[in-house]
């Protein structure tokens, strides 16, 4: 069982940043690929971020390519999402998920926990 934590959303104008964490219970986060996704108003639940348990590779939707970065620590169980250069688009509630096996980044059936997300509001 994993359980996951998110934090550092909040409001933040047009062009800002912001840090989001994710914090999971656990000795075995390491096993684990890590995904950030979200939710705006409306809308479908949509990829943004995936990082590797290991190897660290990292994969992103196009919206968010060259904005934001996903990081993990292994040492201290928590991935983050960097997200720079913020739109108003980006107005979501962001989640993070973990997964075990491989399969399609995307695919939201395929990740086995998931945390209960933080907001984050894009607005001048």
């Amino acid at each position: 069982q994993v359980q996951l934590v998110e934090s550092g959303g909040g409001l933040v104008q047009p062009g800002g940043s912001l840090r989001l964490s994710c914090a999971a219970s656990g000795r075995t986060f390491s096993l684990y690929a890590m995904g950030w996704f979200r939710q705006a108003p409306g809308k479908e639940r949509e990829f943004v971020a995936f990082i590797t348990k290991s190897t660290g590779r990292t994969y992103y939707a196009d919206s968010v390519k060259g904005r934001f970065i996903i990081s993990r620590d292994n040492a201290k169980n928590t991935v983050a999402l960097q997200m720079n250069t913020l739109k108003p688009e980006d107005t979501a509630v962001y989640y993070c998920a973990a997964r075990r096996i491989s399969g399609v980044l995307s695919a939201m059936e395929e990740y086995d926990y998931w945390g209960h997300g933080t907001q984050v509001t894009v607005s001048s």
